[in-house]
């Protein structure tokens, strides 16, 4: 069935990528992005691109009007965890008041379903794979803000009956990251290997993370979309790797040895972090299927294009 789609954040990492496949099945996409982090180059160009701020209650309400949308994929936000330490008020802006102005639109439109990306975060230290019902830590204001429009989604699908999947993603990468976002080490250490350039390694290098690639957070929104099912799932692959096995991955794809600079650890920064797909595996029936050497090589070979 052909849907009308909005991506809010088309022209960025993950939602540039989704736009791309939503378009390959044949619906009808529309963007909604201000390029404050996303670029014009990575827009498609069969989606109808409005180039607009989701806080602009004004202009997003005539979005909606006249578009009629069947679902919304609202992944715009501010993306940078640094900032969001620096100006707290304005990452609430963006990431609850900008969020709350799609939602309302969303209701008020009839749309069918809202599929929200949060963040992996919001579980703090997760050295076993954390599921849904896991206690959760915020180490920085971009995890609580995402949080906070997850509870909202929760309330109003009760208030306004509207249906919702929140996707909690662990450390998305592939190509187009963009390398000042949140879990945007591998943008970082791929570009830099690419470009012979030093990483820092803050620590002693075994913190580990949930590495997913990129086509596999896709196929889950899909799956999100064409799910009844309400509700909260972890999108990942349940696996940890540690900096080395990825610094490994990336000089066996790039074929050429990294340099490695170890300093001191960051204040806040998480040790271990793995979260379950146990719960989208049964519900949604998806399962990341890119394994972490395939999806560096081909992340290395996009940042190698981009550089040549």
């Amino acid at each position: 069935m052909v849907n009308k789609i909005l991506v809010t954040g088309g022209a960025g990492f993950i939602g540039s990528n989704l736009v791309d496949e939503l378009i390959k099945l044949k619906h009808h996409v529309a963007v909604i992005d201000n390029l404050s982090s996303g670029k014009k180059e990575y827009l498609n160009p069969r989606a109808k691109f409005y180039k607009a701020d989701i806080c602009d209650r004004k202009r997003i309400a005539e979005i909606f009007k006249l578009e009629k949308f069947d679902y919304v994929f609202h992944l715009a936000a501010q993306i940078d965890v640094n900032k969001s330490v620096q100006d707290p008020i304005y990452d609430s802006e963006v990431n609850v008041g900008g969020s709350l102005n799609i939602l309302k639109n969303s209701w008020e439109n009839k749309v069918k379903k809202i599929i929200f990306p949060s963040t992996a975060g919001i579980y703090g230290e997760a050295e076993k794979p954390a599921k849904e019902d896991a206690p959760l830590f915020f180490e920085a204001p971009y995890a609580l803000h995402k949080y906070t429009f997850e509870k909202h989604l929760e309330i109003f699908s009760h208030i306004k009956k509207i249906n919702y999947s929140v996707l909690r993603f662990a450390n998305v990468y592939g190509p187009r990251q963009y390398k000042g976002g949140e879990g945007a080490v591998v943008a970082i250490f791929t570009h830099n290997a690419v470009n012979s350039l030093p990483v820092k390694i803050f620590g002693d290098g075994f913190q580990t993370r949930d590495f997913i690639y990129v086509s596999d957070v896709v196929s889950a929104c899909l799956k999100a979309m064409s799910s009844s099912k309400n509700g909260t799932f972890n999108v990942s692959t349940g696996k940890k790797t540690d900096l080395f096995q990825l610094i490994k991955a990336i000089e066996k794809a790039s074929q050429r040895k990294m340099i490695c600079k170890k300093i001191a650890p960051r204040h806040g920064d998480i040790k271990h972090n793995v979260l379950s797909p146990k719960r989208a595996n049964e519900v949604l029936k998806w399962k990341a299927t890119v394994g972490l050497e395939e999806g560096i090589a081909k992340t290395v070979r996009w940042v190698t294009g981009i550089r040549n």
